[in-house]
């Protein structure tokens, strides 16, 4: 056990303000469970200059610009206690190419910063994705997918992807040092953050909320594939559990881990689940369905676009609804990413991950999908992001 006001374990979140970063900061100050077990340090840096108000109060913010090498080197070399490193932020650009640059960049300030001055460093979380096994979003449906589950001893996709060089700059920094890393790859999470890249759950509940204000029903935008098969999602508080154990359990170090919920689900079926939060009828593009069981012939043909075109000019929609529904002053464009849930929704094949390998390790954690959807739509609304 600490003394009092020491700290054996310092975390450093990098990417705390989003959505797989906030329930990190949140489980690693909870109190610890065992009584033997040490209080966690944690500090948490982000882009945004205040610390928001959903973020633990004890958490240490850092407000960082860590694309800015001088920046990031002058703020986070002063962290000289910080043990374990949870890497979960990356930045999107346009091209695979460029996301190489800009994220290798970004994960190179943040290591310069840290290792020379952090003399008791132990650990680095690197988060990745499933993108590992499906290559990046410019190259969708143009690359061979390995079958599903996916398993993590597959090999790298033939093409160029930024996870890869997160990873090798990884194994490169612990080489020949005490410094043990974990990688993990969820697959599309389920979690709560304001105005965070990929959120699935705040962006379908701003699209339900918008055809609830407009009196339409609630189309699904995505293949038939993706309505009818198996898929399978990241709870945001698994993933952080997983991590945090990979981060301490020595059977976990120097592991990559495939970190999903543990079931399966069928987006008929939570389409159905969001029509009724908000009242809206649920319809496929192509047929109409009010039930669970979507067996029956084609009632009516709905024109087949994406969500970011059906959402095109909806920017004053929203503006009315927050105002109206005293909600957090969000621009349409902080909540709602349409072109990520248009990538998700769209997929012709099962994305489904194998976790074997970690509960052979000892991380038995799990989440029924379902219910995780709902959660997070709950904590959505109790922080007024979304009505």
């Amino acid at each position: 056990m600490t003394e009092m006001g020491t700290h054996e374990k310092v975390a450093l979140i990098a990417g705390v303000t989003g959505i797989v970063g906030n329930s990190l900061a949140a489980k690693l100050l909870q109190e610890p469970k065992a009584p033997e077990s040490s209080l966690w340090k944690v500090y948490g840096v982000a882009r945004r200059s205040a610390k928001p108000d959903w973020l633990p109060e004890s958490l240490h913010y850092i407000g960082c610009n860590l694309l800015d090498r001088e920046e990031t080197l002058s703020k986070l070399s002063r962290l000289q206690d910080v043990t374990h490193l949870f890497y979960v932020t990356w930045v999107n650009r346009l091209t695979e190419e460029e996301n190489i640059k800009t994220n290798t960049q970004l994960y190179r300030n943040i290591l310069d910063a840290l290792l020379p001055n952090a003399k008791n460093f132990r650990h680095i979380v690197l988060q990745t994705g499933t993108k590992h096994y499906l290559g990046p979003f410019e190259l969708a449906g143009q690359i061979p997918v390995p079958d599903p589950p996916f398993r993590e001893d597959y090999p790298r996709r033939p093409c160029a992807n930024f996870y890869h060089d997160l990873e090798d700059m990884t194994f490169e920094t612990v080489k020949g040092t005490s410094i043990t890393y974990s990688i993990h790859r969820p697959t599309g999470i389920f979690g709560f953050a304001e105005g965070n890249l990929m959120n699935m759950v705040s962006t379908l509940a701003v699209y339900a909320a918008i055809c609830q204000y407009e009196n339409k029903p609630l189309i699904f935008p995505g293949s038939k594939m993706c309505w009818d098969f198996m898929q399978d999602a990241s709870d945001a508080d698994l993933v952080a559990e997983q991590e945090i154990w990979a981060s301490l359990d020595p059977k976990a170090k120097n592991q990559d881990f495939n970190i999903t919920n543990g079931d399966v689900f069928k987006w008929k079926r939570l389409w159905q689940l969001l029509a009724k939060e908000y009242n809206v009828r649920a319809e496929y593009k192509n047929y109409e369905s009010d039930h669970h069981q979507e067996s029956e012939l084609p009632k009516k043909t709905i024109p087949c676009k994406s969500l970011q075109e059906m959402m095109k000019g909806k920017e004053a929609v929203w503006d009315k609804i927050v105002k109206e529904k005293g909600l957090r002053p969000t621009k349409l464009a902080d909540v709602a990413q349409w072109w990520f849930v248009d990538s998700w929704l769209g997929q012709d094949i099962e994305n489904v991950s194998n976790m074997n390998k970690s509960r052979e390790l000892g991380f038995l954690g799990w989440r029924d999908s379902e219910k995780s959807f709902l959660c997070v739509l709950e904590k959505s609304r109790k922080n007024r992001v979304v009505p």
